[in-house]
């Protein structure tokens, strides 16, 4: 990340206290411009975002939290909230504001016999995942170890076990939350029951979870991991046949792209449009191999990885210096045949990417069976979820792979118009505003006029309150 100067908001905002000052308020750590790992605090996972905050305050627990929300709202600075650091539209940073770190909390508190934990927000997936796998225990977060718990459960959570348990807000059954005037809220069902309501699905609108208690589900031994197969329209097709028609033990994600130049791939299919799936079997492993045989059939495997494991195999290490540059979209779709398979296919091949892909991931299940009107996510009954990317290294390639991802998405468009928040970047009110159709949008609308009356905590995927 470049490393340019830029004046921020504490050299010239009067009623910002002095660096000093704000080392002196915090038990965490506050990290300045001029400090040693600056830059790196500030780096975020998506390539290409170049935004210098006026502190980053890696908080110690709740009351520095409180503080931090305090001081955005007494003077003004724009606030960044960072779990993980995910945010697809860069969100976790600021230009010239306050980044409220959550990483160095932490503590996780396990109750094996109850099958609950209580989880601090700066945990990721997969320290959590791991932590609770240990007693064979597990809370669906996403596909992605490194994602922090706060980012992806306000925002909904889907991942490998969304068919079998549900969201990863079907699993949360309590929450505290910093809300805008600096005070500590319980949240469940019975305390505050519209914020919680909100906070399952609403994304970071709301406030600041400080914990969220979640409920573990007994997730050992599973049938996972890749599956690498050439890409055909046949057999696009049948992988999402097979997975609707699988088990509700079976979640899968199959990504058609052109396949990296992996060492486990055969070199004459690199550059080409393979299917790699990830596969999870929440079951007994006999009964999983049995599941998984027909995707196999599909195609010949180019590289099968799938074996019975342990469910934190599943988010394996990853590049800590990783940070693609992205042209993407999500949506929903209600069906994919040969026909739409081939369509898929003709715009991998078409894309001048380094690499193009279309994430397809078949829904229902767990997360089909709570009512729409449940929580503040609206897309119950939606059937498969696809995310397109056009991963580019060079600035000047922007507009080619936005045009290119805007055309496929609109050729893939069917009925369902809904986009899942987490997955949206910087697109605009209107995708928000698809992410909470109708009703959904209204409601959040007035509760965001209760806990948050003055928008403090606007960057998001941003819901603004309702006007009298």
């Amino acid at each position: 990340m470049a490393t340019k100067k830029r004046s921020t908001s504490l050299d010239t905002n009067p009623a910002s206290p002095s660096t000093s000052d704000l080392r002196a308020l915090f038990n965490g750590r506050v990290i300045a411009p001029d400090d040693t790992g600056y830059d790196q605090a500030r780096t975020v996972f998506a390539g290409g975002i170049d935004r210098r905050p006026a502190a980053i305050i890696r908080v110690a627990d709740a009351g520095d939290i409180s503080r931090v929300v305090s001081l955005a709202r007494e003077t003004g600075l724009e606030l960044a909230i960072r779990s993980g650091g995910h945010s697809n539209a860069g969100h976790s940073v600021t230009e010239g504001g306050i980044v409220l770190d959550l990483s160095s909390m932490k503590a996780l508190q396990i109750d094996v016999e109850g099958r609950t934990a209580w989880a601090e927000t700066g945990l990721t997936a997969g320290e959590y995942t791991i932590a609770t796998g240990a007693h064979g225990l597990a809370t669906g977060f996403g596909d992605t170890g490194s994602v922090g718990i706060g980012g992806i459960t306000l925002g909904g959570g889907v991942g490998f076990l969304v068919r079998k348990y549900g969201l990863t807000i079907d699993n949360l059954l309590a929450a505290e939350v910093v809300i805008a005037d600096g005070k500590l809220l319980r949240v469940d069902e019975k305390s505050h029951p519209d914020l919680f309501w909100a906070i399952r699905g609403g994304g970071g609108n709301f406030g600041v979870a400080t914990r969220f208690h979640f409920q573990l589900q007994p997730v050992d031994g599973i049938v996972g991991g890749m599956l690498f197969q050439p890409a055909t329209p046949d057999a696009i097709a049948s992988f999402i046949a097979e997975a609707e028609a699988a088990p509700e033990e079976l979640s899968t994600i199959a990504n058609v792209m052109t396949a990296p130049p992996m060492p486990f791939v055969p070199q004459e299919y690199h550059g080409k449009p393979i299917i790699m799936s990830m596969m999870v079997y929440a079951g007994a492993a006999d009964d999983g191999e049995c599941v998984i045989a027909p995707f196999r059939k599909l195609a010949a495997p180019l590289a099968d990885m799938v074996r019975p494991m342990k469910y934190p195999e599943m988010y394996p290490p990853e590049q800590g210096e990783y940070h693609p540059v992205a042209a993407a979209r999500t949506m929903f779709m209600d069906a994919i045949d040969r026909s739409i398979a081939e369509t898929i296919l003709d715009h991998i091949r078409a894309s001048t990417a380094s690499m193009a892909v279309a994430q397809l991931r078949v829904l229902g299940g767990a997360m089909a069976r709570v009512p729409e009107d449940a929580t503040a996510f609206a897309h119950r009954k939606s059937k498969i979820m696809v995310n397109l990317a056009a991963v580019y290294e060079k600035a000047e390639e922007k507009a080619t792979h936005e045009a290119w991802v805007s055309k496929f998405a609109g050729t893939l468009q069917q009925g369902d118009r809904g986009v899942y928040v987490n997955f949206i970047g910087d697109e605009g009110e209107s995708r928000v505003r698809a992410a909470y159709p109708g009703r959904t949008w209204e409601r959040l609308a007035a509760i965001k006029a209760q806990y948050d009356p003055t928008n403090l905590f606007r960057l998001n995927q941003n819901i603004p309150p309702a006007k009298d």
